[in-house]
Parts: structure tokens; C-alpha cells; sequence
């Protein structure tokens, strides 16, 4: 695969459809040979491959380095975990999953609570006539509601906690060293081999779509 012709939105794209769940890549690998780049495209074209190939290594790295940061503010892990909630809650797949289960679980112990907390049947009106898109609840409650929730109880508990400044440090290196070991590492055979893998995978993909 010929990575200087890939653009962004074809890595971005890449990365949204492979599989996360692969193992990392040994540390021995990981940490082998580093070189400086011969010229510019060289370098785009070994920092997009690095970024796809150690692509769980990185997510590790970076969740490493952002609990790094969290010790030092505990109670801005509640932070983060509200935040993601909240953002999280926009999607629409999440925000039913959670209300079906929010809701399974209130059924042990409340049956009549579950039952008021189940969304209404009823569509929503655009201008004056009943839309096909059916709203998104969230336990009875309109999902606006529960971002907003979320979000103003994340900013406060950011706010009193002090460490959203530490979290955003150690985002913020957390992408560099992902970065200068994108850069530096030289892709060996496997990483040539892996994206030409997937690179036959996505033609094979379209070929079928035909």
C-alpha cells in the first residue's frame, strides 16, 4: 500500500472499521529500530502506517498516560466518566442500549417505576405533521435532558477538582510521544504485509458490493 497517497479521511476511515480488538504488537517490536525520516513524504507516508499498524499500542500508551494524570486528581476520573456519558448520549444506539438496560434493572426492584420510565409511543411534530423519526429517550426523559445533565455535572466536578488542566497535559503528551514514535520507527515486513492485507480486504469488500 502506497501510504502517501492515502489521505486523512482514508486513515480516519481505516481506523473506524478495523478491528480494535486485536492484541498489541510485543514491546520488542514496538521498540526496535528508529530512524529520521528521508525527506517529508517519506515521513507522511511512515506516520500513517505506524498509526495504523500500532494503532492499540498507541490507545494503550495514551490511556497509560492519561491515568498517570487522574492519580494526581481522583476526582476527576468521575469527570471523564460524566463527560463521556454525555457525549456518548448523542449517539443514538448507545442512548437506547443504556435506557433499555437502566430500565431492565429498575424492573427487579420498582415495576411500576420501570413502567413510567418506558419512552412514550407518541412521534414528534416538525411543523405541524408527525415525523417518521421516532425521538430518543432516555428512561422516560427526553435525551437533551440527560446531556445536558451530564455535561453541567462534568464541568462542575471538572471545575472543583482542578484537573482538567492535568488531564489535558497528559492528553497532550500522550499524542506527542504517539507521534515521535510514529515518526521515528521504521515499518518492518509485518507492517507491509498487514496493510497490504487490508489493503486486498477493502478491494475484495468492494468487489463483493458490486
Amino acid at each position: 500500500m502506497d501510504w502517501g497517497n492515502v489521505t486523512i479521511e482514508n486513515l480516519v476511515d481505516a481506523l473506524r472499521e478495523v478491528d480494535w480488538s486485536s492484541p498489541p504488537r510485543p514491546m520488542s517490536e514496538f521498540f526496535s529500530r528508529f530512524t529520521v525520516p528521508g525527506s517529508y513524504s517519506k515521513w507522511i507516508s511512515r506516520l500513517k502506517c505506524n498509526l495504523y499498524y500500532y494503532r492499540t499500542n498507541y490507545f494503550i500508551m495514551i490511556v497509560a498516560i492519561l491515568g498517570l494524570g487522574f492519580l494526581r486528581r481522583p476526582l476527576s476520573i468521575v469527570a471523564a466518566i460524566l463527560t463521556g456519558l454525555s457525549i456518548a448520549f448523542l449517539n443514538d444506539s448507545f442512548a437506547g442500549t443504556f435506557s433499555e438496560k437502566m430500565i431492565r434493572y429498575v424492573r427487579q426492584f420498582a415495576p411500576h417505576l420501570a413502567a413510567k420510565m418506558r419512552p412514550p409511543l407518541t412521534r414528534p411534530v416538525i411543523r405541524g405533521r408527525p415525523s417518521d423519526k421516532r425521538a430518543i429517550y432516555i428512561c422516560g426523559q427526553p435525551r437533551w435532558f440527560f446531556v445536558l445533565t451530564f455535561s453541567a455535572a462534568s464541568f462542575l466536578i471538572w471545575y472543583l477538582s482542578c484537573g482538567l488542566l492535568t488531564v489535558l497535559w497528559a492528553f497532550v503528551i500522550g499524542h506527542i510521544a504517539t507521534l515521535l514514535h510514529a515518526s521515528f520507527r521504521v515499518p518492518n515486513l509485518k507492517a507491509r504485509l498487514n496493510t497490504f492485507r487490508e489493503e486486498f480486504r477493502a478491494v475484495w469488500r468492494n468487489y463483493s458490493d458490486l
